[in-house]
């Protein structure tokens, strides 16, 4: 099936091209963004001439930024298209909900993706919970911003999610792999001085589940979920692609490059079927972190 990428930056570089080219399901047969593309693929600059040039190209991906993602998804679903939504689904609860709404009225696919729930090891950990009681969980997700975004001030702007870009993939995680739901009770978010969005954030959940987000850390990455049951311990690592059970290894793979393939695959089930998948539990915890959350003003940083 033909499909469109949408937003040629460095996460569709790095993982959705590889993906679409080691798919069997799908070909890349277009892409729209305003400076990148990719070889031997068609190249548009403008979304709305790729929608009227393109009637043969049933599903586009959208991997741009979330602030203007509405207007695209929008734009696509009302031209028939199916549309894939990178995480986080949108800048708001109320344009995803809206974006359901409209794929349901049309017939068509929509598909908000969490990358992170297709870790090597997230299937295994939530299988071994289930049933077991969570005495306590904590996440400690660490990583440094200038390597992943370099040069994206977006992501420090209204709408760019700041630390909770990665932190909600941690939220995709456990609102997968915990037997119940939890809520957020409380957060600390931390603000640099000239940042619209937090660079770190201490969040707190009903059934004892704790987190720590921070944008700041250099060197080796931090992505661990630790989860106490009834019945033993269990350590998500590598942000979820290794599973360890009272300390001993279970199940093993240090790539990530396993994630995107396995969305693809999802979404050709998705359109096959003539379903959707938009689940907005994640986004759900971070839109209540920002409404209870205590902001900490600390000095301006610069990417």
């Amino acid at each position: 099936m033909k499909i469109a990428l949408v937003g040629i930056g460095k996460i569709a570089v790095d993982q959705h091209v590889p993906a679409i080219a080691a798919s069997p399901d799908w070909e890349l047969a277009a892409t729209v963004s305003r400076k990148g593309s990719v070889e031997g693929v068609e190249a548009f600059t403008d979304f709305a001439a790729f929608l009227t040039a393109r009637p043969d190209v049933p599903v586009v991906s959208l991997c741009m930024p979330p602030v203007p993602r509405y207007a695209y998804a929008e734009a696509a679903l009302k031209a028939g298209r199916h549309v894939m939504l990178e995480k986080p689904p949108g800048a708001t609860l109320a344009e995803v909900h809206a974006l359901t709404a409209l794929a349901a009225a049309k017939g068509l696919t929509l598909y908000a993706t969490w990358h992170s729930r297709m870790a090597y090891a997230v299937a295994p950990a939530k299988a071994w919970l289930k049933g077991k009681r969570i005495v306590k969980a904590h996440i400690t997700w660490r990583e440094d911003v200038r390597r992943w975004h370099p040069g994206q001030d977006w992501v420090f702007e209204p709408g760019g999610m700041g630390v909770f870009d990665p932190g909600i993939n941690a939220l995709s995680i456990l609102t997968e792999i915990l037997p119940a739901a939890v809520h957020l009770t409380g957060a600390e978010l931390t603000y640099p001085e000239n940042c619209q969005t937090p660079i770190a954030a201490d969040l707190t959940f009903s059934g004892n589940v704790t987190a720590d987000f921070d944008w700041r850390q250099t060197g080796p990455q931090t992505w661990d979920i630790d989860v106490a049951t009834d019945k033993g311990t269990l350590a998500l690592r590598m942000g979820g692609n290794r599973l360890e059970i009272d300390g001993a290894l279970m199940a093993g793979e240090n790539s990530i490059m396993g994630e995107y393939p396995a969305l693809y695959a999802a979404m050709a089930k998705l359109v096959a079927a003539g379903r959707s998948d938009v689940d907005l539990a994640p986004a759900v915890h971070v839109a209540d972190a920002y409404a209870l959350g205590r902001r900490v003003i600390v000095e301006a940083f610069h990417l």
